[in-house]
């Protein structure tokens, strides 16, 4: 009797071990998630100081979704940020009376004013960076007889290059010719120069189309064009002077026109345009037709047969290499001799490695599509500022093109 007690206790106990076991592993394991840290509510005004800067005369960047236009939206599950990106910088150079960089400038030194208005300097730098230079060679044959000056003072400004200044060079007559990317190899680039030759027509206008929205968009940095021409042009079909001109002035570049008067060259007269035979093999001036011209007192073709340039077409484009450097920033030189390019060069260079960088915040904004009057003093006598003096505030999304 005992031991049958003995057992049913013993059997109880197992029993009641196993169900607490079995009840114990059916039960869920339940542990508290960390509650996220509060992320505090953007401050409207701070987002609106810290936006991208704009930069006048950028191209613009990849569009974002946007409720408005104006303001660029940032989308989430719960609202809606609206970040405006208004602040303007330009690069600023400032040179004394006989071309050279001044150094040393602080922020206290610039006044901007828009419209009139003096508005607070909020964006200062002064670094020296290396730049990406395309060099543009008109190859026309109104310039065959410069083309040697034009490969020499070329290859004058490769040779004020330092480590990190790359250069690109392009030739252009009828048709547009890359002869080199950018690159720092001297060896490579003098090649490039010396490849250029003489061909047909003038494309002038298309070739500055295709280098502000092919070629620079590409070049990341400080970048620049430096044009040798006379600024004729006969054959291009898809741009002219005023396109070209404001495409110009909504880029981050400066243009750089060295002009060539080759006027005497081709014996261009005051009056009408002359009347010259039509070129031999395929439209191509050939030295038969340059000897030709020579022996007999005659013109050497300019194009493909009909009509050479007047004194007027000279002058037109004396006029727009002016305007094409004036409405970026930049300046323009008159090719008279080597020695004066040679210097030219060394203020060019110069000019670019140290710029000055501002920026503000415009006190009014503006509608979309009004044009700003930009002037910036330096606290210095007798100083030269060169920069844009004005944008227009941009289509889309604000963002400021400059002119």
């Amino acid at each position: 009797m005992k031991r049958t007690i003995l057992i049913t206790a013993a059997f109880v106990l197992l029993a009641s071990v196993a169900w607490a076991q079995g009840g114990q592993s059916t039960r869920p394991r339940i542990v508290p998630a960390p509650m996220p840290e509060a992320t505090p509510a953007p401050d409207r005004e701070q987002a609106t100081r810290t936006g991208p800067p704009v930069l006048i005369g950028a191209s613009k960047p990849t569009p974002t979704p946007t409720s408005d236009a104006g303001n660029t939206v940032i989308a989430d599950d719960d609202e809606v940020i609206r970040v405006e990106t208004n602040l303007v910088t330009m690069p600023v150079s400032v040179l004394d009376r006989d071309g050279r960089f001044i150094a040393g400038l602080q922020q206290r030194d610039f006044q901007i004013f828009e419209n009139g208005v003096e508005q607070k300097v909020e964006f200062f730098q002064s670094v020296e960076q290396p730049f990406t230079v395309i060099l543009m060679l008109d190859v026309s044959p109104s310039t065959q007889f410069r083309i040697e000056e034009i490969r020499d003072a070329a290859i004058t400004f490769v040779n004020k290059l330092r480590p990190g200044d790359r250069v690109m060079v392009i030739a252009f007559d009828e048709k547009f010719r890359v002869l080199s990317p950018p690159t720092g190899d001297r060896y490579m680039l003098r090649n490039a120069i010396m490849s250029a030759n003489i061909g047909n027509g003038t494309s002038l206008y298309d070739s500055v189309d295709q280098v502000l929205k092919r070629e620079l968009p590409q070049i990341n940095g400080r970048k620049a064009v430096v044009l040798f021409s006379d600024g004729v042009d006969t054959t291009s079909r898809r741009s002219n002077y005023r396109s070209t001109l404001e495409q110009a002035s909504e880029i981050d570049a400066l243009f750089y026109s060295v002009w060539y008067d080759t006027t005497s060259d081709n014996n261009v007269g005051m009056g009408q345009p002359q009347q010259v035979p039509a070129p031999r093999r395929g439209g191509r001036v050939t030295m038969a037709d340059i000897l030709g011209a020579i022996l007999t007192g005659g013109n050497v073709p300019m194009g493909r047969g009909g009509t050479q340039p007047s004194s007027q077409d000279y002058e037109t484009g004396r006029r727009y290499m002016e305007e094409l450097s004036l409405s970026t920033g930049g300046r323009k030189f008159e090719a008279r001799t080597l020695v004066n390019l040679d210097a030219a060069f060394s203020g060019i260079a110069e000019e670019l490695r140290r710029q000055y960088t501002l920026g503000y915040y415009p006190d009014k904004v503006g509608q979309i599509g009004e044009r700003k009057q930009i002037k910036i003093r330096v606290a210095r006598p007798n100083v030269v500022v060169r920069a844009k003096n004005s944008y227009v505030v941009g289509q889309t999304d604000r963002t400021l093109a400059g002119k």
